[in-house]
């Protein structure tokens, strides 16, 4: 992999304890985004709804009930949906939550139906439509399924945590994935560092041989978990600038997305639900829980103690490519993939920005091959025609180049704005490629 960085894990806190189920939250409040037009509301305010039951749509994606109780509010604005339901604390199940019997002999295009009937989408970061990268797999005659296992950055340790502790549930959906999307054969890449993960699945792999998948150890580099970085390491083929995996041949999907299709094999339970890290020396009890999508971040730090004391800054996500929180009120959705109550022993603070030196090592660790002192400069005077030609549609947002910035300037936050404005001036692509994660 070019460039990149040798980071500190800092995955040891919620690495000590088995993953927890997280409490079911009194009320829970979804939102269901839509990139292509305005949502449909499938159920009205005051009605009763079931554990598993279909919500809402837009167009391939779907929003189900984690709780049962009463709906009471849906609002709509902007392209997206929100709706809120207070819990009634006993989970009482859909009639639609149906395991899925001898799915083996169900069609690919079957499969993929139900997938995306089940609202499951890439538990990497981005949060794209499963099926949608299936649709694409198949039409472009993908050949390879890389099921993305290298979780590399700080704190972040839900992937690593439900290999060790599910490697049969990944294994089977990957059976799932690979006959969904026609390919032949499946690599599970797990970074170096993962001993517990990489044994866990060795092990699922004697019990239920299938010669069709094997594992690769990668380096313990970050961003090597990056879609566009992965394959890249797995197959040594480049994917070409704006492109996605299936232009080569390739399906990348994320371990909880493989874990997520095999409980709906199994059970019928659609997408409801996902594991976050909870850690940082801010939260008393740092561990991995199952979190019901809507549940308030502040009911998840509850569930592990409490917060220690002051912390300096709670962060959705890893502290490469998270984001800073106002309060702990914001729910967990399908990109929570990692809470940070960060304290100064967690996260240094940052220096004053001052004027670059043009020094370019932002250019030697760039992992997509760009020149982000050249980027920031025509990002500065929005000149649309040279961040084209330079590539900023193919950065990444890792934030390589601000953690070697020796003149501490915010350069992918200011990338990502113009990569905004760009995007608003065309369509959009067809899809994001998954977290760093």
């Amino acid at each position: 992999m070019r460039g990149g960085l040798q980071l500190l894990a800092q995955k040891q806190l919620p690495a000590a304890r088995s993953i927890g189920m997280a409490s079911i939250p009194s009320r829970v409040a979804l939102t269901l985004h839509s990139r292509e037009g305005d949502t449909e509301t499938l159920v009205t305010p005051g009605a009763q709804v079931l554990l598993g039951q279909a919500l809402a749509r837009a167009n391939s994606s779907w929003l189900h009930a984690p709780v049962s109780g009463l709906l009471v509010a849906v609002e709509h604005d902007a392209g997206s949906c929100v709706v809120t339901i207070d819990s009634d604390g006993r989970d009482t199940p859909h009639s639609s939550v149906q395991p899925i019997p001898n799915p083996e002999l169900l069609s690919a295009e079957l499969l993929r139906d139900r997938i995306a009937l089940a609202g499951i989408v890439g538990l990497g970061g981005a949060g794209f439509s499963t099926a949608a990268k299936l649709n694409a797999a198949a039409r472009d005659r993908a050949r390879l399924l890389i099921i993305n296992g290298a979780e590399c950055e700080p704190f972040i340790a839900c992937d690593a945590a439900l290999m060790r502790e599910h490697a049969d549930e990944v294994l089977l959906g990957t059976k799932i994935l690979l006959r969904a999307s026609g390919a032949t054969r499946a690599v599970i890449a797990i970074e170096s560092d993962k001993a517990d993960a990489i044994a866990a699945i060795a092990e699922a792999l004697v019990s239920n041989r299938d010669e069709r998948i094997r594992t690769q150890i990668v380096g313990a580099q970050y961003p090597a978990g990056g879609e566009h970085q992965l394959v890249e390491i797995i197959t040594s083929r480049e994917i070409p600038s704006s492109g996605v995996p299936s232009d080569i041949g390739v399906l990348c999907q994320n371990v909880g997305t493989a874990a997520a299709v095999a409980r709906l094999v199994k059970t019928g339970q659609p997408l409801t639900s996902r594991i976050v890290t909870i850690t940082g020396h801010g939260v008393k009890e740092p561990r991995n829980l199952v979190a019901r999508f809507g549940t308030p971040v502040a009911s998840l730090i509850a569930d592990c103690g409490g917060y220690t004391g002051q912390i300096e800054k709670l962060i959705m996500g890893g502290s490469m490519m998270g984001v800073a929180l106002a309060s702990d009120d914001v729910p967990v959705n399908v990109a929570t993939n990692c809470i940070v109550a960060a304290t100064a022993q967690d996260l240094a603070p940052r220096a004053a920005e001052m004027p670059c030196i043009r020094c370019g090592n932002c250019a030697e660790v760039c992992p997509a091959g760009l020149l982000p002192q050249q980027l920031l400069r025509f990002a500065q005077s929005n000149d649309r025609a040279a961040l084209n030609e330079l590539g900023l549609r193919d950065c990444i947002e890792c934030g390589c180049c601000d953690y070697v910035c020796p003149s501490q300037i915010p350069i992918t936050e200011q990338l990502h704005r113009s990569k905004h404005r760009l995007a608003l001036q065309r369509d959009a692509p067809t899809y994001q490629p998954d977290d760093y994660t």
